[in-house]
């Protein structure tokens, strides 16, 4: 896919700041404190893409979302509810999802197959629907009158510490077009999707197709290529909303420049959001890039990369500020992808402008400063760099560390 260019973000008003949108959250009662539905309502219609969850356990709204992206063209809406999962709930938690949306669209005045659903929170849990609709309806009816809120990013919130939203701007044709986006997950992350929600919102004018294809393409190398601890969830999902706002000539099909500089836009913002998912996950303190280059093909490249990301023994390692680089030769060895430690070079950075230690060459341990290694992993950005000496492909993939918080804040999460 096209790697992205240096676009500038903020993180201010994140889908709030994209033209023709409403967003909000507030607080129904699912979580003891703090906003637990959110909204997210285009004015206009719009086309809609959707990634979700690989694991065969999907929860209802997850379903859900996925028939109304099959049978509708256009969408308006989103709806989220954070503190319950309604996941491995049944045929009650079918009916709930789809009261979620139906109620969403009275109180917007939108057919229900134009809203999407997403939930998060406790598995194997009945929504407390009194509440949660209570909430969809004074929410809705606030957006219905152009009463906007910048409660979005929180309602999606479960064990996350801070919001995670960004907004860029990219020029299409003359026309200034923004992506803006809101994300939640802190735990249960893991490539292949996780206890993660994404929400992009755009007023690019791009056809269904298009959107779609950038949105799996981009998700392919960001949120794909993220882990916290090795938990693929039942619930995730990442939706983009364009309503054609910003009068661009319309991007019809996956080709061209336009198309090109679009999708460059919106990997930077689903990989800043991606980047932001690490940074918050449970017990955290650590941020750690796996760089692959050398690779024989790109998948090759994400296998290795994914496959040192989410080795628990690699996470304790940088924890400890350990250099144990048979970690890392182990994790690329059981990647599948063709690999070969007597070709393989394995460095140690905290990036680019830093000094750089190599562990491990050519098959053997290099004799290297100890002490240095020691203090580059002690610091809280590392980069792992792995030369792999096999081809030309290269892929990157973000991980954090493994620390005692961890063990703690989900010895006391349960159902």
């Amino acid at each position: 896919m096209t790697r992205s260019v240096a676009i500038p973000i903020t993180r201010a008003g994140g889908v709030l700041d994209v033209p023709g949108f409403l967003s909000g959250g507030t607080h129904a009662g699912l979580k003891r404190k703090g906003q637990d539905v959110g909204i997210l309502f285009s004015e206009g219609p719009a086309v809609a893409a959707g990634v979700f969850t690989t694991n065969r356990t999907k929860a209802a709204p997850v379903l859900l979302s996925q028939v109304h992206l099959r049978t509708r063209g256009h969408h308006r809406a989103a709806v989220v509810n954070s503190g319950c999962a309604n996941a491995c709930t049944g045929e009650e938690g079918w009916a709930n999802a789809v009261e979620m949306a139906q109620t969403t669209a009275d109180v917007l005045g939108i057919s229900k197959s134009e809203v999407l659903v997403a939930s998060t929170g406790i598995i194997g849990k009945q929504l407390e629907m009194p509440k949660l609709l209570t909430g969809i309806e004074d929410l809705g009816s606030q957006l219905a009158s152009g009463r906007a809120n910048p409660r979005f990013s929180k309602a999606i919130m479960t064990t996350d510490t801070r919001e995670k939203t960004v907004s860029a701007t990219v020029l299409l044709g003359g026309k200034e077009v923004t992506i803006a986006g809101a994300a939640k997950g802190s735990g249960m992350i893991h490539p292949n999707m996780a206890t993660m929600l994404g929400f992009i919102a755009t007023d690019a004018a791009i056809s269904k197709v298009a959107l779609q294809t950038a949105v799996r393409a981009v998700t392919e190398d960001t949120f794909n290529m993220i882990s916290v601890d090795g938990d693929t969830s039942t619930n995730d999902c990442v939706f983009a909303l364009a309503n054609g706002h910003a009068g661009n000539a319309p991007i019809s099909e996956p080709r061209g420049a336009a198309y090109r500089a679009f999708e460059s836009a919106l990997q930077t913002v689903a990989q800043d959001l991606a980047l932001q998912i690490v940074r918050d996950g449970e017990g955290a303190t650590k941020v750690f890039s796996v760089k692959v280059f050398g690779a024989r093909s790109q998948r090759d490249a994400r296998a290795v990369a994914k496959s040192v990301a989410r080795s628990n023994l690699v996470k304790c390692a940088i924890h400890g500020a350990d250099p144990n680089w048979g970690r890392i030769v182990c994790a690329a060895g059981y990647a599948g992808a063709d690999f070969d430690p007597a070709t393989a070079k394995i460095r140690v950075s905290n990036g680019a402008t830093s000094p750089e230690v190599t562990l491990f060459e050519r098959g053997e341990p290099t004799k290297f400063d100890a002490a240095l290694a020691h203090e580059l992993l002690a610091k809280d950005t590392i980069t792992l760099t792995l030369d792999l000496g096999r081809g030309k492909s290269k892929a990157e993939a973000w991980g954090c560390d493994f620390s005692h918080d961890y063990v703690t804040i989900n010895a006391h999460y349960h159902t």
